[in-house]
């Protein structure tokens, strides 16, 4: 798919975690938006090791990041981030594209 990386991006700390958790099969964190949850979408990370035809492929620091073309619509403009806090550890999105999202981070309207 012909698509300029500048549309989703991800943050150091998100590809050091990636490399951490990714293994030695070298698999890929793929962000995919589907509905559901609280406030209409949610964010769903899985480790993926097949990278299909029309995936968005974003690299950085050897991590690697795959985001099917349908997700891309609603993750454009945003940037993977890992934040380790009092709350705990997670992958969070920063979508300006996002209207509202719910207290966990993991749901959001548009």
């Amino acid at each position: 798919m012909q698509m300029n990386q500048a549309t989703f991006e991800m943050t150091s700390s998100a590809a050091k975690r990636i490399c951490e958790i990714a293994g030695p099969q070298a698999q890929a964190l793929r962000v995919a938006v589907n509905g559901g949850g609280c406030s209409g979408f949610q964010y769903e990370f899985t480790l993926d090791g097949n990278i299909v035809e029309d995936d968005l492929v974003i690299e950085r620091e050897g991590a690697k990041v795959l985001v099917d073309s349908t997700s891309i619509v609603y993750l454009a403009g945003s940037t993977l981030d890992f934040v380790d806090d009092l709350m705990g550890q997670a992958f969070k999105v920063k979508n300006p594209q996002a209207k509202t999202s719910c207290g966990c981070g993991v749901s959001f309207s548009l």
